[in-house]
């Protein structure tokens, strides 16, 4: 197997992240430090290590969706020694980490898993799988900004795929709008919303693919149910 396929299956972090710290240096085979993305290893024989601590392989699947709060982080550890969503899962033994990213400052569905496929085939860009969004946003967009984000915006020095949006409320200064994206680049929406100028206020993921936030409240936290877990799976 891969090694960085091993990684993930250990519920250490998604296949992506195990290949960053593999190229950092961070994982050994029997003691020895690897840093090629190709290495092939034996899964019964091979000893592998991350930050020097031996992995195995998680034998229970885990699949959580977490209405992540303001103010927590989707990385297992941060510098500035800011709050991380792991500290609100609370009664689960397994190792689980967060499928993709949401900025301190936005709210919603948030998934965590030990499954490194289903991480994989979530955050995969040619899988294109849709996330929803409300957004409050400064002022209210016109017909010729609205049509710009949905054909694609040039952001860090390439354009974005299509997107959809549409506005819910209109207010005097600022406006409620629905949008749906299909990749997942860094700071997108915001990025995309300050390209038309109007910043965003306030932002809340409240879809995944078929998976919806519903009546969860922000803080908590439930584990999937077997129909959305099949969904997943058939991705």
């Amino acid at each position: 197997m891969r090694l960085q396929k091993y990684i993930a299956l250990c519920g250490v972090a998604s296949r992506r992240k195990a290949e960053e710290l593999i190229l950092e240096g961070k994982v050994k085979v029997n003691d020895k430090v690897i840093k090629e993305l190709g290495t092939i290893i034996d899964i019964e024989k091979d000893r592998v290590k991350v930050n020097d601590k031996p992995i195995k392989p998680e034998k229970k699947k885990v699949y959580i969706m977490l209405n992540k709060p303001i103010g927590y982080v989707t990385t297992l550890k941060d510098e500035k020694d800011r709050r991380i969503v792991t500290d609100l899962i609370e009664g689960v033994k397994e190792r689980i980490y967060p499928v993709g990213r949401l900025d301190a400052d936005t709210t919603g569905l948030l998934l965590l898993t030990n499954d490194g496929d289903i991480t994989y085939k979530l955050t995969h860009p040619a899988n294109e799988i849709p996330k929803r969004y409300i957004a409050i946003v400064e002022g209210v967009p016109n017909k010729i900004e609205l049509e710009k984000f949905r054909k694609g915006i040039k952001i860090d020095g390439r354009y974005t795929s299509k997107a959809k949006i549409k506005i819910l409320r209109r207010f005097e200064d600022e406006s409620i709008l629905d949008i749906t994206i299909y990749e997942g680049r860094n700071r997108q929406i915001k990025k995309m919303c300050e390209a038309i100028n109007h910043p965003v206020k306030k932002l809340k993921r409240i879809a995944m693919g078929e998976l919806e936030l519903g009546g969860l409240n922000i803080g908590d936290w439930r584990y999937l149910e077997d129909e959305e877990i099949e969904y997943l799976k058939k991705l």
